[in-house]
C-alpha cells in the first residue's frame, strides 16, 4: 500500500507547485469594499518586476483601471473576475501610454469591453505603436458606473507626458498608476519618457488637489504604505536639484 500513497503524494505536490506557479502570475488582493488590486509580471532589466492595476465591482459590471503586463493573462484575469465576482467586465481605462498599462486594451476591446484612454495617450500609443482604446477622453473627466463614481485628472508632465490618475472621492482611494513610486525606492524609476523638472510640482497637484487619501495604489511596488505620494516629491525634487548642476 506504501506505493500508491507515495505516488498521490509526489502527484499532490506536483499539483501544487504548478497551482502556486499559476498564482504568481496573477495574484489578486481585496482592498476595501468592491474594489481590488490584481498584480502581474514581466521581466525588465533582467528582474521580474510586479505591475498593480485595480478592478472595481458595480452593479453596471466591473471597471479595470489599466490593463495586464504579462500578455498571458488577458483572459485569466477576465476568467478570474467572473469566478469570483459573477460579473464581467464592461470598462477598461488605461493611465498612460507604456504597455505595463495598455498592452490589454485592443485584446478587450474585441471581448466587448469598452476601453478608454486620454486622446494624449493615444497620440503616443499611435506613435509608438502601442495598443490603442476606443473611446477617447478630451479632458478630465467623471464617470458614474453603476453606484460608483470617480474622476481621471491630468496633473501634468511626470513619468510620462500624458499620466493622469483616478480619484475616488466618497472612499478617497487614489489610483496613482506609474506616476507614484513605493516608499522603498530609492529613485523614480524608468526616465526614459519622463519631464524630470516637472515630476515635483506634478506630484504636487495631486497631493493638493486630492488630500488625505485613504489608499493610494501605485503600479511597481508596495501599495499599503500611504506615505507613498510624499516619498514620490522628495525624489522628485531630489532629481530636479540634480538635473540642473
Amino acid at each position: 500500500m506504501r506505493f500508491p500513497f507515495f505516488v498521490l503524494a509526489i502527484c499532490f505536490t506536483l499539483t501544487q507547485l504548478r497551482a502556486q506557479s499559476e498564482v504568481e502570475k496573477l495574484v489578486i488582493s481585496h482592498l476595501t469594499g468592491d474594489f481590488y488590486i490584481y498584480t502581474t509580471f514581466n521581466r525588465y532589466k533582467d528582474s521580474r518586476v510586479m505591475a498593480n492595476g485595480m478592478y472595481l465591482v458595480t452593479n453596471s459590471g466591473v471597471v479595470m483601471f489599466d490593463t495586464p503586463w504579462d500578455t498571458t493573462q488577458f483572459q485569466p484575469l477576465l476568467d478570474s473576475i467572473q469566478a469570483r465576482h459573477r460579473q464581467k467586465v464592461t470598462m477598461a481605462l488605461a493611465t498612460h501610454w507604456h504597455d505595463d498599462k495598455t498592452a490589454g486594451l485592443e485584446y478587450y476591446r474585441q471581448q466587448g469591453i469598452r476601453t478608454y484612454t486620454t486622446i494624449q495617450t493615444d497620440v503616443f500609443s499611435k506613435k509608438n505603436g502601442h495598443k490603442r482604446a476606443a473611446f477617447l477622453l478630451a479632458g478630465d473627466t467623471v464617470f458614474r458606473v453603476g453606484q460608483y463614481t470617480f474622476e481621471t485628472y491630468y496633473p501634468g508632465e511626470g513619468h510620462t507626458a500624458d499620466n493622469i490618475v483616478v480619484w475616488f472621492g466618497k472612499e478617497k482611494i487614489l489610483y496613482a498608476g506609474c506616476l507614484v513610486k513605493g516608499v522603498d525606492a530609492k529613485n523614480l524609476g524608468y526616465l526614459g519618457d519622463a519631464n524630470v523638472l516637472e515630476y515635483a510640482n506634478t506630484l504636487k497637484r495631486v497631493q493638493q488637489k486630492f488630500r488625505k487619501p485613504n489608499y493610494i495604489i501605485i503600479a511597481h511596488s508596495d501599495w499599503k504604505n500611504k506615505r507613498s505620494l510624499k516619498h514620490s516629491i522628495r525624489l522628485a525634487e531630489k532629481l530636479r536639484r540634480d538635473s540642473r548642476r
